[in-house]
C-alpha cells in the first residue's frame, strides 16, 4: 500500500517533522514510557488530559486504551497542522516552536461527522 505525503506543497522538513513526532508517539506508548509519550502532547491536550483524569500524564496516559498503531499510511500537512493515518490508529499534529506535538489521538472517522477522538484538548 502506498504513502500518501504532502498537502498544499508542504516542505519535506514539515512532512518528516510530523511522521517524527508521531512515530516517536506510538514508540513510547508501545513501550509503556508515558513520561515520554506525553512530553509529546500537546500543552492543552496535556493539561486537558490531567485534569479529566486528576492524575499526572505519564499515569493516565497509560488508561486511555489508546489503539497501537501500525505502519503509516498517509501523512497530511497544511500548514502548521497535520494529519497522520496510520493501521488501526489517527493522529492529529500541531506544530509548535518546540516541534510537532500530538494534538488528539485514538481517533476514528465518522460518517460525514469529525472524528471522534480518544484522547484531545480542550
Amino acid at each position: 500500500m502506498g504513502v500518501l505525503i504532502g498537502g498544499c506543497g508542504a516542505p519535506t522538513a514539515r512532512v518528516d517533522g510530523a511522521r517524527t513526532a508521531g512515530d516517536a508517539f506510538e514508540r513510547a506508548l508501545a513501550s509503556g514510557d508515558g513520561t515520554s509519550a506525553c512530553g509529546l502532547l500537546a500543552p492543552e491536550t496535556l493539561g486537558q488530559l490531567e485534569q479529566d483524569e486528576r492524575k499526572s500524564c505519564a499515569v493516565a496516559i497509560a488508561a486511555q486504551g489508546l489503539p497501537r498503531a501500525g505502519a503509516v499510511r498517509a501523512i497530511e500537512v497544511y500548514g502548521r497542522q497535520a494529519l497522520l493515518r496510520l493501521d488501526g490508529e489517527t493522529l492529529f499534529l500541531s506544530q509548535f516552536a518546540a516541534g510537532w506535538k500530538i494534538v488528539a489521538a485514538g481517533c476514528t472517522p465518522q460518517r460525514e461527522r469529525p472524528y471522534k477522538c480518544a484522547l484531545k484538548g480542550g
